[in-house]
């Protein structure tokens, strides 16, 4: 099973987390990460270390970060790029890409991957009030 770190600026890791479990259920093997603005990218890092050796130690672990490039995003980076055959991080968290990895965390990581890029993307949509039509 894959775990996931939701890591973000400020609470919004922690209130991503709960708000999925509001709509999908409690989760194993899901931790949030928040970095707060008193912290530094070397507290940032240990709090990753310490998500990590919470979960199982045959799984593989997805970080899903708020912003590319940013503290979060870029001290993923440097865990998950020691760690390839295992773990992977995506960027531009949302929470419907939160609530579908839980539907496919038994599948392979590169396939996981894949799919939560497509469902981040699908999560963005427009309702064109003046015609009723929803467009992505």
């Amino acid at each position: 099973m894959i775990a996931y770190v939701i890591a973000s600026h400020g609470d919004l890791a922690e209130s991503m987390r709960k708000s999925s479990f509001m709509i999908f259920g409690e989760q194993e093997q899901v931790a949030a990460v928040n970095f707060l603005p008193n912290e530094s990218p070397e507290e940032l890092k240990q709090a990753y270390e310490k998500a990590i050796a919470s979960f199982s130690p045959a799984s593989q672990v997805i970080f899903l970060v708020d912003l590319y490039g940013g503290t979060p995003f870029n001290v993923a980076t440097e865990i998950v790029s020691g760690n390839t055959e295992k773990m992977s991080l995506i960027s531009g968290l949302n929470l419907p890409m939160l609530v579908e990895a839980y539907t496919v965390r038994d599948r392979a990581l590169a396939e996981v991957v894949a799919h939560l890029e497509a469902t981040a993307k699908a999560g963005v949509r427009h309702l064109d009030i003046q015609d009723g039509e929803d467009e992505a």
